[in-house]
């Protein structure tokens, strides 16, 4: 078993969000409601939140999160965390990219990528169903098709694989889940290579490593909440975290929710 960095990259500057690593979620920041779900998977050696931000930094360290400040001219959360990669001494031999606006990441979902990736994927990420027509049709929700052996073939902001409408073809819809397992040579190799067209077009980083020849996979995990981008998102979760609540269940993080 290869020793596991994890690493949350958590920009400061955001177009749809402003300051969203700040942003409270039930009175807590999101940042560290990514780090309270990541640091319960026992597979994660070490865990660092990557910032460009001194605020960010504080309010982690302050809250016993280990925190690193990092360039602010990281395009993608990959650079961000090789940047983390090349300032430790420490050998780690898989490196998770847990994204910062993940406040409801399964630790199950965490580990799946990481065994994908141990298993022999040079990356693996997580996909679940998607849920229906309108989250198909959403340009936020990135949408993936793999192989039957879980090889991923392309990743798209489209409605993808095309559907001719017959109710089977909905069973082949899934969408991205963000999290991203890499072995650490191949994030090396990753963040070396120039932004592919694809990439570009799409504005999807993982694209690059496809057209790179990288073999990624993808996990399919039962269910994953959507990630915070828009306030839209930050109250369709604080909505569902309340449903949690008003059912006894408070996301293991112990948080005194108000009516």
């Amino acid at each position: 078993m290869s020793r596991v960095l994890g690493v949350i990259p958590a920009r400061l500057g955001s177009s749809r969000l402003p300051e969203k690593p700040l942003q409270p979620l039930l009175g807590i920041p999101l940042v560290l409601w990514v780090w309270r779900r990541a640091r319960t998977v026992e597979c994660i050696d070490r865990l660092i939140v990557a910032t460009d931000s001194v605020e960010v930094v504080a309010l982690c360290q302050d809250a016993g999160a280990e925190a690193m400040l990092t360039s602010p001219k990281h395009p993608t959360g990959s650079d961000r965390a090789w940047e983390v990669v090349r300032r430790l001494d420490s050998d780690y031999g898989v490196v998770v990219n847990i994204q910062g606006d993940e406040p409801l990441v399964e630790p199950g979902t965490i580990r799946a990528a990481v065994s994908m990736v141990e298993e022999g994927f040079e990356v693996a990420t997580c996909a679940t169903a998607v849920r229906d027509d309108e989250e198909f049709r959403d340009p936020g929700v990135v949408k993936i098709v793999k192989t039957r052996r879980g090889r991923a073939l392309y990743f798209s902001r489209a409605p993808i694989p095309h559907s001719d409408g017959a109710p089977s073809a909905k069973e082949g819809r899934l969408r991205h889940v963000g999290v991203y397992a890499y072995r650490t040579e191949t994030l090396g190799r990753w963040v070396g290579w120039p932004r592919s067209q694809l990439e570009r077009q799409e504005g999807l980083e993982q694209l690059r490593a496809l057209e790179n020849g990288v073999r990624i996979g993808v996990a399919v995990v039962p269910d994953a909440a959507r990630g915070v981008d828009t306030p839209q998102d930050l109250a369709r979760t604080e909505r569902h975290l309340r449903a949690l609540a008003a059912e006894g269940h408070d996301y293991g993080l112990h948080v005194e929710i108000s009516a």
